[in-house]
């Protein structure tokens, strides 16, 4: 008897291992931008993410916005900011990163050749890109992800104007937020990608409020209802509130990550978030506090108290 339970204990510590090492952890950073002084100090040699490393790298998949259209060609837009990077600085940006989203009012800072060019260079440096393409379809194209045969799905979405960085049927550019497309591509991820996990990147909501708008809430919560199983937001450059809807965590903006266009002190603190994933769904998740110092570079701020939780029990705790 004492034997069957010795072995019955065995095989369920097993279980219990195999079922961990099956997880897959998913790690999103906030708005980076590599020119202004982040890309000068790539230029010189150094990495504007070293701080960040051990937290970036211990993560199976790493995916950020990239707020800057990365290309050495183009003719600035007529608006306030415009954000250029040189492309230098996407083999630091590869070292800590696997994928971005591409979907946000600057990735069309410098038209659409300079767009076009960006996306050859991102797929040169073996980043993963999704949120734009050479085309609408593309655009709306998920990119999927696989990492111990779970296969996740990244949709990208911006709402925030200019709307004339948007794809067209036969031109490149970002992906629009329509709402019936938007169900329609997280549906589309699971029938025609074989997608386990659908999870969509947001670029939404008004700059510097510290709380979801209406229509960031109605839309998070529609993307749900249609089959995601987590809501990543980002642009108003400072954090915003977390929700639980439907059991699936919805972080409505993680503010900055790496970007030296600082207007006030709410603007230099961000979140990282890390997602627990299986093929159950988003079985915990929790945000690492970053801190931006005066070149607009994200340093961690252990012991900071930042929103996590799990499926079954939904609580605020400290890093």
């Amino acid at each position: 008897m004492k034997r069957v339970l010795l072995l019955c204990l065995l095989l369920l510590v097993r279980a219990s291992s195999a079922a961990e090492s099956d997880s897959v952890s998913l790690l999103f950073a906030g708005d980076i931008v590599l020119d202004g002084q982040a890309g000068k100090i790539i230029a010189q040699g150094r990495d504007p993410f070293a701080e960040f490393a051990a937290i970036l790298d211990a993560s199976d998949i790493r995916v950020g916005n990239l707020e800057c259209v990365v290309a050495s060609t183009g003719d600035a837009e007529d608006k306030i900011y415009n954000f250029r990077a040189h492309p230098r600085t996407l083999a630091v940006l590869k070292r800590h990163f696997d994928a971005v989203s591409i979907a946000n009012n600057h990735s069309g800072d410098f038209g659409r050749p300079a767009f076009a060019q960006m996306l050859g260079l991102l797929d040169s440096a073996g980043i993963g890109r999704f949120g734009g393409g050479h085309d609408l379809s593309e655009a709306h194209t998920p990119l999927i992800v696989e990492r111990k045969g779970l296969r996740i799905a990244l949709l990208g979405y911006n709402e925030f104007m200019p709307r004339s960085f948007e794809a067209d049927a036969d031109a490149p550019g970002t992906a629009w937020s329509e709402d019936e497309q938007v169900a329609a591509d997280i549906r589309r991820a699971r029938s025609s990608y074989h997608a386990d996990l659908v999870i969509p990147i947001m670029h939404w909501g008004w700059e510097n409020e510290m709380h979801a708008n209406a229509r960031q809430r109605q839309l998070a919560h529609l993307m749900i209802d249609s089959g995601a199983d987590a809501v990543i937001g980002g642009h108003p450059h400072v954090t915003q509130d977390v929700e639980i809807y439907r059991g699936k965590p919805i972080v409505y903006s993680v503010g900055n990550f790496l970007i030296d266009a600082l207007d006030n002190e709410a603007q230099t603190k961000g979140w990282v978030v890390k997602l627990e994933l299986d093929r159950s769904g988003v079985k915990g998740w929790r945000t690492f506090a970053a801190q931006l110092d005066q070149a607009g570079v994200p340093h961690p701020v252990p012991g900071t108290s930042t929103p996590c939780g799990d499926v079954k029990a939904i609580a605020a705790c400290a890093n």
